[in-house]
């Protein structure tokens, strides 16, 4: 993985953390063990980037609701 990527999953985590009150930690196992970094955010990084932060955050909360991830 490229550095700006990994420095966007890390932004994506950290923040999606934020919105859940959850620890980064728990939130990157559940979004690594749901296939949302390696299938989506990675794969999607050059056009998810240029969104703003509340848009991503809103995305990714949203997608982990469709995946079962979040009830």
């Amino acid at each position: 993985m490229d550095y700006k990527i990994l420095n966007f999953t890390i932004f994506c985590v950290n923040n999606v953390a934020s919105r859940l009150n959850k620890s980064a930690k728990e939130t990157y196992h559940l979004m690594q063990d749901s296939n949302i970094i390696d299938g989506y955010i990675v794969p999607c990084y050059d056009v998810l980037h240029s969104f703003s932060k509340e848009y991503i955050v809103d995305d990714l909360v949203s997608f982990m609701h469709k995946k079962g991830v979040l009830s």
